[in-house]
């Protein structure tokens, strides 16, 4: 057959693309975020207490109050996509900072109920619900869109370095622990860690906003 050799080089070519094509699919990187666990953090981020903890993290329960002085629970925010940090409002440093960046992402989520913004004061004796209620004033805080949380000092540390492991210090969260960290953490809306952020830098508060999105986009999907 003379159209022979054509055909066998028509079918190794069709072969050789087929498996290109395949090969781009599955070695490309995904588009999805990564589900952080303990073991994938940088050690000093999380407390000895969950290094070697198994299973999927999800963030712990807790009971807080807000500026308004509304009671918070998990329960109230399980099933939304979260953006948190800690902060104290006497700060002079990296806080008005923070603040200011946490509301450029108010703002960006401004007509969308399932995105939620909590703000841990770490100074919860001093941040009273007053004293948080005219700082969400200072920086535009909405209520529904984001909450300025006190409560008691032990739990709000233990939050941050077994829930959300926002910060490298570790501390019993006694009158003399302090917790002091720029860092944004992203939470999808079964409760898991998506996203580390420095909070005090536009750039990395973009890409925190464009995460967002993503985990928006998988709760339509």
């Amino acid at each position: 057959m003379k159209n022979a050799p054509f055909l066998r080089a028509g079918i190794f070519l069709a072969i050789f693309f087929a498996a290109v094509t395949i090969g781009y699919f599955l070695l490309r990187p995904s588009d999805e975020l990564p589900i952080y666990h303990p073991s994938q953090l940088d050690v000093r981020l999380v407390d000895r207490s969950v290094r070697d903890a198994k299973g999927e993290h999800h963030i712990k329960p807790f009971r807080l109050i807000d500026q308004d002085g509304d009671s918070l629970f998990l329960a109230d925010v399980q099933g939304k996509v979260l953006l948190t940090d800690f902060f104290f409002t006497t700060c002079g440093t990296i806080c008005p900072k923070m603040s200011t960046q946490m509301a450029r992402v108010q703002e960006a989520f401004a007509q969308d109920d399932r995105v939620l913004l909590l703000s841990h004061s770490v100074t919860p004796e001093a941040d009273s619900v007053p004293v948080l209620h005219a700082y969400a004033k200072e920086y535009g805080v909405e209520h529904h869109r984001w909450r300025l949380l006190t409560g008691d000092r032990k739990q709000i540390y233990d939050l941050a370095r077994t829930s959300y492991f926002a910060v490298m210090d570790h501390g019993d969260g006694g009158p003399d622990d302090f917790v002091h960290t720029e860092n944004f953490v992203l939470v999808d809306p079964q409760g898991r860690l998506r996203g580390f952020y420095d909070g005090t830098k536009a750039k990395e508060v973009d890409q925190a906003i464009k995460d967002m999105r993503k985990l928006l986009k998988e709760m339509k999907g």
